[in-house]
């Protein structure tokens, strides 16, 4: 591609390439593609720590980064404290511009791909119920439609099975709760979106009127939850000492049947995959920790050119469930 002088106020007579290098002319400035995710998750996650986590880079990697970016734009975009980060005024003011940015970057890079023919061979992903419905299926079924040429094998299962068969080389990449416990060593784990946990009753249940409840409301009543060995599971356990589980489910979905047909509450983290099951409430856990979700891959291995779009359009979902997050309540 040919390069082209852009007369950008204080880059004047810069040369660079058109998209290329993932740089885009702004704001009279050269702003660097990256430069605006990093931003962006950390505005996301409030900390930089957390940016980096899910960026897949150290923190100090982000740090310098969005003060590059600041440079750029010629202003302040982050207050931070010990408390974490949150935007300025100006950074507010900016975030769909760069979110626009990132997402036409995102574009490009699709079409370049598509050009090359690069959206061909096979990509296995392993994925949890609530992954493989709410992020899995809509990124699959979008590149299905429109790339026929690129094959998918996706594997449900729970979160310990799906790394086990991440590490063995089985699956390319897991899209799942995170654990409890630690990765594996020869683990990565890449943090995408966490949701709120709580219990799904139905609305006649005396539970319901309740704006919240806690981990000690649930010793008292039948429990419909995922099924042993996930990390629904490990969790409640941890919480409460005896539940009285009366089904293990192998899907949200059927938790949330089996509450709507009276059989118990239904202990699920806050992710809408089932609109069409009414007559439910959601109640809060007010002591319970969010469920975080996580992309795990092998340290040691690249993933293929198919395989990291596929990667970029997970994240792309993830970003925007994580909008759901913002008054407590479910994700749809």
């Amino acid at each position: 591609m040919t390069a082209v002088t852009m007369p950008c106020h204080r880059r004047a007579g810069k040369t660079w390439k058109e998209f290329t290098g993932g740089r885009f002319c702004l704001y009279g400035g050269a702003v660097r593609v990256e430069r605006a995710r990093y931003f962006l998750a950390a505005v996301e996650t409030g900390s930089l720590r957390a940016a980096a986590a899910r960026c897949g880079v150290s923190q100090p990697t982000v740090g310098q980064q969005i003060a590059l970016l600041e440079e750029d734009l010629d202003v302040v975009m982050l207050t931070r404290s010990r408390h974490g980060v949150r935007p300025t005024p100006a950074g507010q003011a900016l975030i769909e511009a760069l979110r626009r940015l990132v997402e036409a970057e995102l574009a490009v890079r699709e079409s370049a791909m598509r050009s090359s023919g690069a959206y061909r061979g096979r990509v296995q992903i392993g994925g949890v119920t609530v992954t493989v419905e709410t992020i899995i299926a809509p990124v699959v079924g979008r590149l299905r439609r429109h790339h026929p040429g690129l094959r998918f094998a996706v594997r449900e299962g729970a979160s310990a099975a799906v790394e086990t068969a991440v590490l063995d080389g089985a699956l390319d990449f897991g899209v799942i709760t995170t654990p409890l416990t630690p990765a594996a060593p020869g683990l990565r784990r890449i943090p995408l979106i966490s949701a709120p946990l709580g219990a799904y009753a139905r609305t006649d249940h005396p539970l319901a009127g309740r704006e919240h409840i806690h981990w000690r409301d649930l010793e008292a009543w039948p429990i419909v939850t995922m099924r042993a060995g996930t990390v629904m599971w490990e969790t409640l356990h941890r919480h409460v000492a005896a539940p009285d589980v009366v089904v293990q489910a192998m899907s949200a979905r059927t938790v949330k049947v089996m509450v709507g047909q009276g059989v118990g509450l239904g202990v699920l983290a806050g992710f809408d995959t089932s609109a069409d099951i009414t007559d439910l409430v959601w109640l809060p856990l007010s002591d319970a920790q969010p469920v975080h979700l996580c992309l795990t891959q092998r340290q040691d291995s690249r993933p293929s050119p198919s395989a990291l779009i596929v990667q970029r359009l997970i994240r792309a979902r993830a970003d925007e469930l994580a909008g759901g997050t913002a008054s407590g309540g479910p994700v749809s």
